[in-house]
């Protein structure tokens, strides 16, 4: 044995490190972990109670039709599952229909397939139209099911929800009431292993308090409530903030009544753990430490007011102290509640080499601290890393991570499967167990668009597929409520074994969603199945629509030199280290272009044909195209087709502004002044039409954003704070200089009325103004006059306390058929 040196001994322990375990060794490292996850879980009837509390406040009326009862998993052959069968004597005032789980969400999940698929019922997020349970019979008069029932199992264990970010983008501004209606829906959907990422400041306050940081310290260490997300990533740090006592304090204990709730319906709620991010102030009380500051994201001038933030590397032992006490501290607020961590040290921060022996002793440091908190502790990852930082992470340097902890302790989240599945290029992860997730959304966008067919097959494929490590499904998009259809079916997912006949399935949805069959809804979903959700482009679809996200660029110039990132010339974003890296669209052509991967004109058919059914509904009493807040869930009471004929009517007129837009470049570049004028007041005019379609509808309102900020704070200071981080995440994101937008500007836009007339229409028509300047005064476009002046305009309008309607108002079906005459006739 001596003549084997060091150096060779390194290769043996590497080559080992990266062989493949074997599928029985996959199978037992997670069977392990769910037998501890279901020994945890709630009693059989504190779980019936609340899958009965859930039936309560869905479908008041039907307590006593639905009998629930917890089963073993034996009973679904040893996996889990619902079971929906008839009652042994079903009357008309009492039980009709038993449905058995074995947890709380798959009952929750057996009552809504059996509300879909025997009565016609839908659910859907109140702001994408809410819940259709008006085609549901009176109690006594329910649909029996055949013979001895139906039994759906899950074909994998876990259906994961919720992006790191989705915190910011959608729920930060959410009180428990919201809170409430949401696991509701996700419990009904199936989510079993949500993200809980709440309160998490309010423990890191405890935790470093404990390192003899200040409160004052730490001021400068969070960011704001709009931008938690990225200051927990590291991202940025004092962005939009500091946080109040008041905040902190609130936000505590809105996480434990979000994860009492969770926990009583058998979900595993998923909390963070320490991935190096660390206050400045840590360096000075511990000077021989090993922390090293970052570089800059997405900055104009690395300004370190709110850039390069210190991380402490994980071989450090104090990264190990930290992590453990962020976990002891989590158990000792939360009690012992879950198994599973997220930890995403390297989203968008890549390691100082690429050294696999040093990624790998890093990965371990990580778990360690993990598992000194947690003896039992998995570690869940985004895989987000290995496609945006796809020329650091080759199959070196992803398998020394990925291997660096025990077998079963770490789980993937291969985050964009939907349109860059990683299980294809990395076998299967490595055999590392991941979840197949479907992104589909950043920012919050609002944008008709999807990869159904992708949705339907591509968790089939995975899971079918030859060594598959693939434990679960997942929705990890960066903001929700959009889409309804997309969502629904990836639900779905979670329950199915097999690929879904979409054209049939669609029609069912239709019916579900509308309350009855419509031939001319039916025709129209049709176009938009084969159009708008068919996606095969390989694109990420950030919208990037003009009237939303305006080209910052002199048009009069090559735009190669001017032009914001994503609207290059060559739309392939190059970025930065730790700046995200997305495929947009490529063009020889030098002007900008939005996304676009499908006939608008098909879809502007699809579009009349929503009109056509209007008509027809509207004849029905049960139907309101006016607003339609007043309605009792009870009726059918439209509010599905309203929404769906405003994010039509909204996308239809939006990709025409789009060619407006180029139009309107095209003639100053000709210098010719009528067709200029022609096509700028034209997008203009189109911006204020859409806003009015908007307001239309509750649902696209600015005032609702902005005003559930403001409710939250307990004093003029934090309401003062909380709008200006409403109004600037969905703006100008990051900071400004007097020449230079945020490079994040409009990455979280929005269509919602007041943003459109107030903040998109002032934009464009300055940017027009100076335009006709240059043109008719046969000068230079003053294209940094203009950004002085829109950049203090949004300064004021960030900061502004003006009121927006939280109201809607006006005939949807009017407004929509006006601007489809005006625009399409």
């Amino acid at each position: 044995m001596s003549n084997f040196g060091p150096l060779f001994l390194y290769w043996v322990l590497t080559l080992l490190l990266f062989l493949p375990l074997s599928s029985s060794s996959h199978s037992e490292a997670i069977e392990a972990l769910l037998s501890r996850l279901d020994a945890r879980r709630a009693a059989p009837s504190v779980q019936e109670s609340a899958a009965k509390a859930v039936l309560r406040r869905l479908l008041p009326t039907h307590l006593d039709s639905f009998q629930f009862e917890i089963v073993s998993k034996d009973v679904c052959r040893g996996k889990n599952c619902f079971w929906i069968s008839n009652y042994n004597v079903p009357s008309k005032n009492g039980p009709e229909i038993m449905i058995k789980g074995t947890t709380a969400v798959e009952i929750a999940s057996g009552l809504h397939w059996y509300i879909k698929y025997w009565c016609g019922a839908h659910v859907s997020w109140d702001k994408t139209g809410g819940i259709q349970i008006g085609s549901i019979p009176k109690p006594g008069s329910l649909p029996l099911v055949k013979d001895e029932g139906i039994l759906i199992q899950r074909p994998v264990p876990w259906n994961y929800y919720q992006n790191v970010v989705t915190s910011s983008y959608s729920y930060v501004w959410w009180d428990l009431e919201r809170w409430e209606k949401e696991i509701d829906w996700m419990a009904l959907q199936g989510v079993n292993l949500p993200l809980a990422f709440n309160g998490q400041e309010t423990i890191w306050q405890k935790v470093f308090m404990d390192f003899n940081i200040s409160k004052k310290d730490l001021d400068g260490f969070f960011g704001g409530p709009a931008f938690l997300a990225w200051a927990r990533m590291g991202n940025l740090h004092g962005w939009g903030g500091p946080l109040s006592q008041n905040w902190l304090d609130q936000q505590l204990v809105l996480q434990k009544q979000i994860l009492s709730r969770m926990l009583v319906l058998g979900m595993t709620p998923v909390l963070p753990s320490f991935s190096g991010n660390v206050p400045e102030a840590l360096k000075k009380i511990f000077p021989s430490a090993n922390i090293t500051r970052l570089g800059e994201w997405n900055t104009n001038d690395n300004d370190t007011r709110w850039c390069c933030t210190y991380l402490l590397d994980p071989s450090d032992p104090l990264f190990i102290q930290i992590g453990k006490a962020f976990i002891k501290q989590q158990i000792k607020e939360y009690g012992d509640v879950t198994d599973i961590y997220n930890c995403d040290t390297f989203n968008e921060n890549s390691p100082p080499t690429n050294d696999p022996a040093y990624i790998s002793s890093l990965g371990a440091a990580i778990y360690k601290a993990m598992s000194q908190g947690d003896k039992d502790s998995v570690w869940l990852m985004q895989g987000w890393l290995f496609y945006s930082d796809a020329g650091f992470w080759k199959p070196p340097q992803i398998k020394a991570l990925l291997h660096s902890v025990p077998f079963g302790k770490m789980v993937v989240l291969d985050l964009f499967a939907d349109a860059k599945p990683i299980w294809r290029t990395s076998s299967q992860f490595y055999d590392t167990p991941y979840i197949w997730c479907m992104l589909h959304n950043f920012g919050g966008n609002i944008e008709m668009y999807g990869i159904l067919d992708a949705v339907s097959s591509g968790p089939v494929d995975a899971r079918v597929s030859k060594n598959s490590t693939m434990v679960g499904v997942g929705m990890c998009m960066e903001g929700i409520e959009q889409n309804p259809v997309v969502y629904e079916l990836m639900s779905e997912m979670a329950f199915r074994s097999e690929k879904v006949q979409l054209v049939e399935w669609l029609k069912t949805y239709s019916y579900r969603r509308y309350g009855k069959a419509v031939h001319h809804v039916e025709a129209a979903w049709e176009i938009l199945y084969r159009t708008i959700y068919n996606c095969t482009d390989g694109i990420a679809d950030h919208n990037i629509d003009f009237m939303v996200n305006f080209p910052d660029w002199d048009p009069s110039l090559d735009p190669s030199s001017d032009i914001s990132e994503e609207q290059h010339i060559i739309q392939k974003i190059f970025i930065q280290p730790g700046r995200r890296k997305i495929l947009f669209q490529e063009t020889t052509s030098d002007l900008p272009r939005s996304h676009l991967w499908y006939s608008t004109h098909e879809v502007v058919n699809a579009l009349r044909l929503f009109l056509d059914a209007g008509n027809e509904l509207s004849k029905s009493s049960t139907f309101s195209f006016e607003s339609s807040s007043g309605c009792s869930d009870l009726c059918v009471s439209g509010k599905c087709e309203v929404y769906d004929l405003v994010d039509l009517t909204r996308q239809v007129l939006s990709k025409l502004a789009n060619q407006v837009y180029l139009d309107a470049v095209i003639a100053f570049r000709q210098k010719d002044v009528k067709n200029f004028h022609l096509h700028s007041q034209k997008f203009v005019q189109l911006i204020k039409d859409i806003d009015t379609l908007l307001a239309s509808d509750d649902n696209f309102l600015l005032g609702t954003w902005l005003e559930s900020a403001k409710e939250l704070a307990v004093n003029p200071r934090e309401m003062e704070q909380y709008e200006w981080n409403a109004r600037t995440q969905v703006t100008m994101w990051f900071y400004v200089t007097k020449t230079n937008q945020s490079k994040l500007h409009d990455y979280a836009n929005k269509f919602w009325s007041g943003l459109l007339e107030n903040y998109y229409l002032p934009r464009a028509s300055t940017y027009f103004g100076y335009l006709s300047k240059a043109l008719t005064e046969n000068e230079k476009f003053k294209l940094e006059e203009w950004r002085k002046e829109w950049i203090l305009y949004s300064n004021k309008w960030q900061a502004g306390k003006e009121l927006y309607p939280v109201k809607a108002k006006g005939d949807t079906l009017a407004i929509s058929k006006r601007l489809y005459e005006k625009y399409f006739n």
